[in-house]
């Protein structure tokens, strides 16, 4: 989309370009559909030995009491391993590897289990005998699933790759095993080449006179007034009362979310007593200031975080009060918002499960997306991306509780997104685990945002920071990024970015560096003997001005780029005056 504003004789042609395809080793593609062959070997397997079993059993072993065995398809001839007779979760296969310290290795196979359907998971045991999931999915029989995971090394060391499934009376079933190591400098490559794949675009001008001859010569500047892509920070009440603290946060950020402001426990703190003074001055200001925002949020299914008058209240009583809540606060902000976490943390928590029902999530998302219907509404989960060991909230079940949601009767147009936190904790963040669980959402096709992302406080922080800000823009799936940071001043002592004076902590100056890059800036070129000029944007609004030397006119044109813009020719019609 674009409007322009010429004056003179002056005419344009805007030519959207894509930046083509850059050589990179990692694919980021992953499917939710199930197979009926299973993928080739990503990576031709990597540094597993014998990866498409093609030499029966050669590398691979029993792990536990189980058995294994290679069987053949009667179809096509496809080999595949297979665990039997299993009697532990993690009775399975397995192969050792010799893994490099500061290498980041990317995991893959097609699974498939012999009943049903269950979650399977890969699993990295060391030598100490710490066992490290590393990524899960759920496989179902009669057809492939792709599993994909990783894991960073700390230090150099053989490791042990094995399956587990804790269903053990059904038989595991993998093919096409892949390993994939990457130096870190690889990796970055990675982030490098999607960025400019996914949030950036290719913009030729061609300008001509009114007589269509080219208008060589002439000088182009070209500024970014706006970016499309919502690169956030959580906002809370001290904005209302610190001027240094809005200009802080206007000066950087156009997307929020109030990190307790607008929760159950903040509005009706006593029952029939509801108070949006607070949230209602910050949406004012966000208003004011051209900041969106994200609701955070309806409910919170963890029962430590109800406003103290509701945990007492019988199951009729606290219907008929979440009614009112899901309607007071949904119907007042209706509109305002981007989106709402309508249940956070509602794969770790059933505080409303146990005692509204089973489906008391999925009716809350209906009723929330019939009283705002253009917002989007999200789950919101932690440890999905930054903790392995938390299966809970891995891909598998954050991709089986959103179905549920999904599949209940009602919802069938619901305009879902996936809330991924992103509280890190401190050391070297699993960037491969982080990475694989995106592709895996990412595969519903549904919008990933990182929605509170932090570091615990590390000697590395701002360095860890980086890293994980990095890893979310340059994921194809990523939609958006909130960090949960913020000044000093205002309470922020996880991730500080600002200290009492509103100077930056190191994190502070890796956020403003990030800021900086990923805008275009302000470029100024001349355009070719063909009246050309050339442009690589980020995604977003423009200001173009150009100076015709010969005749001393100028054309102003407002240009958007977006990633869906089709790769044409536009011709702008010329104005006189």
């Amino acid at each position: 989309m674009f409007t322009t504003a010429c004056t003179l004789l002056l005419s344009c042609i805007v030519l959207f370009l894509g930046h083509g395809t850059h050589a990179s080793s990692y694919n980021y593609s992953t499917t939710t559909k199930c197979l009926v062959e299973p993928l080739g070997p990503l990576h031709g397997g990597g540094i597993m030995v014998n990866p498409e079993f093609n030499h029966n059993t050669e590398g691979w072993k029993a792990f536990g009491e189980g058995r294994i065995e290679v069987r053949r398809t009667s179809k096509h001839g496809n080999r595949f391993i297979v665990a039997h007779n299993r009697t532990h979760p993690l009775d399975s296969f397995s192969q050792m590897v010799q893994v490099e310290e500061g290498k980041i290795y990317s995991f893959s196979a097609s699974v498939q289990v012999s009943e049903g359907s269950e979650i399977v998971a890969v699993v990295f045991k060391f030598p100490n005998g710490d066992i490290v999931p590393g990524g899960d999915v759920i496989a179902e029989k009669g057809c492939w699933t792709l599993l994909k995971g990783g894991i960073v090394a700390n230090f150099t060391t053989p490791i042990e790759i094995l399956f587990e499934a804790e269903n053990t009376s059904v038989e595991i079933w993998m093919d096409n095993v892949s390993l994939q190591p990457f130096t870190k400098d690889e990796w970055r490559s990675h982030q490098d080449n999607s960025i400019n794949e996914v949030r950036k675009k290719r913009v030729k001008l061609q300008l001509t006179q009114a007589s269509k001859a080219p208008l060589k010569g002439a000088k182009v500047s070209i500024k970014q007034v706006k970016s499309h892509f919502p690169f956030g920070c959580g906002m809370n009440h001290f904005i209302l009362t610190s001027p240094d603290y809005q200009n802080w946060f206007t000066s950087r950020f156009k997307w929020t979310t109030f990190t307790n402001e607008m929760k159950w426990y903040s509005t009706e703190k006593t029952q029939g007593q509801e108070n949006y003074t607070i949230a209602d001055d910050m949406v004012k200001f966000a208003q004011q200031n051209g900041i969106s925002i994200r609701g955070h949020n309806v409910f919170w299914d963890n029962a430590n975080a109800q406003p103290n008058w509701v945990k007492s209240l019988s199951p009729e009583e606290l219907r008929k009060a979440a009614e009112k809540r899901i309607n007071s606060v949904v119907s007042r902000y209706r509109g305002k918002l981007i989106a709402w976490d309508v249940v956070n943390e509602n794969l770790h928590f059933r505080f409303f499960e146990d005692k509204l029902g089973k489906n008391a999530s999925a009716e809350f998302y209906f009723t929330a997306q019939q009283l705002d219907p253009s917002t989007v509404m999200f789950m919101n989960e932690y440890n999905s991306i930054e903790y392995s060991k938390d299966t809970k909230a891995g891909a598998a079940n954050y991709k089986k509780k959103l179905e549920e949601i999904l599949s209940y009767p009602r919802n069938a147009n619901l305009s879902a997104g996936i809330g991924l936190q992103g509280h890190f904790v401190s050391g070297q963040p699993n960037l491969a685990y982080m990475r694989s669980t995106i592709d895996m959402l990412g595969a519903t096709g549904l919008p990933i945002w990182l929605t509170e992302v932090d570091v615990a406080k590390d000697p590395n922080q701002a360095q860890y920071l980086e890293e994980i800000l990095r890893e979310g823009y340059s994921h194809p799936a990523v939609k958006g990024i909130i960090m949960f940071v913020g000044p000093l001043s205002a309470g922020f002592n996880v991730t500080t970015l600002a200290d009492n004076n509103f100077k930056n902590t190191p994190s502070g100056d890796v956020v403003d560096k990030l800021i900086a890059e990923w805008r275009s800036g302000t470029q100024e070129i001349t355009a070719n003997d063909r009246g050309f000029v050339d442009f690589s944007l980020f995604h977003g609004d423009y200001e173009i001005t150009v100076e015709d030397h010969i005749t001393n006119s100028t054309l102003s044109l407002n240009l958007r780029v977006t990633q869906t813009e089709p790769q044409e020719i536009v011709r702008i019609d010329t104005l006189k005056v």
